[in-house]
């Protein structure tokens, strides 16, 4: 894009006086100072060329120098977008009971880590952690943007690596203290479980408390169907042995949690229901783009005043080709 540094009109009217004196001396009416611009109109074919092309050249160049009078610059435009990325700890219950078979083939935790890993490759620019937990919690990652190291460790998750139970308010405290002291402005906790809080020192409504006093929001999944769900309760030498037992989600207890922080409360009772809550966060979670505007602004009074000397020279060239001609 270009335009003028300085109020330009009084001298760009000067263009327009260009072509009419070329119409006023095709009709003999003035002579500007052009060199035999009156044989114009009695040159004929190719002769006529070498008396109008050096008058047009110089024509040309008296233009450009208009031109620059005004100060002309180009003007570019550069946006630059810049990603705010969200942090993000996931919080994944690795107890006992997560080896339900209810989500056959696979039992539960099988389906969580396909799912978490599918959620965590569509968060390009994003601060993600990972916290396991049953009956205590663990950081297995303190929060990273290599998010290969994330997959790795949820890849890793097994059932029997911590002390079984289901400490839920352990977890999301150890979740929301490792996101107190981050820059981004959107922090989030993904918990994800198939029961009740039963185990550890903090109380989910304490542990929910300090999260939404921090501006952490919570998002809770609670995973499995009602009713009873084969669990493996014993392991003999030809694999595990199973009994069907009665399974519980504390569906009020996740849902306060969520609602108070700001956050949804999701039951996944299927593979596919589960894909779908990853999805929705995913879609609730979108990260900020912020659009950075530089402008970059060069005179073009040089590069004019070059070409226009170029027209003049080139003017010059054709004009002694002319008197060759003429004295040949």
């Amino acid at each position: 894009m270009s335009e003028f540094a300085l109020p330009g009109w009084p001298f760009l009217l000067l263009l327009a006086l260009l072509p009419l004196g070329w119409v006023l001396m095709g009709s003999g009416r003035i002579r500007l100072p052009f060199p035999d611009i009156a044989r114009l109109t009695g040159s004929r074919g190719r002769g006529r060329f070498w008396w109008w092309f050096p008058a047009a050249l110089r024509s040309l160049a008296l233009g450009l120098v208009i031109i620059t009078l005004v100060n002309p610059v180009r003007v570019w435009e550069r946006v630059e977008s810049e990603r705010e990325g969200v942090a993000i700890m996931l919080a994944v219950d690795i107890s006992s009971s997560m080896l339900a078979e209810d989500f056959r083939p696979d039992n539960r935790i099988e389906v969580a880590k396909r799912e978490v890993i599918r959620f965590v490759e569509g968060r390009e620019s994003d601060w993600i952690g990972l916290v396991s937990f049953a009956g205590e919690a663990l950081t297995m990652v303190p929060g990273t943007l290599d998010h290969a190291v994330v997959e790795s460790a949820v890849e890793r998750l097994e059932a029997g690596q911590l002390r079984d139970g289901t400490a839920i308010g352990v977890a999301l405290a150890t979740a929301a203290n490792r996101l107190r002291d981050l820059e981004p402005e959107s922090r989030i906790v993904v918990l994800l479980t198939d029961g009740d809080n039963n185990s550890g020192g903090i109380s989910p409504e304490e542990a929910t408390a300090a999260a939404a006093s921090l501006g952490i929001r919570v998002y809770t999944i609670g995973v499995g169907r009602d009713g009873v769900a084969p669990v493996p309760v014993a392991r003999t030498a030809f694999g595990y042995q199973y009994a069907n037992i009665r399974v519980h989600v504390n569906d009020e207890l996740l849902d306060r949690m969520a609602t108070r922080t700001g956050g949804i409360y999701f039951r996944a009772t299927d593979p596919e229901g589960l894909t779908r809550i990853y999805e929705r966060i995913n879609e609730l979670e979108t990260t900020p783009i912020k659009e950075v505007r530089t402008e970059e602004r060069v005179g073009m009074r040089r590069q004019l005043l070059i070409a226009a000397l170029a027209l003049v020279m080139l003017e010059l060239l054709v004009a002694a080709t002319r008197s060759r001609r003429v004295w040949t």
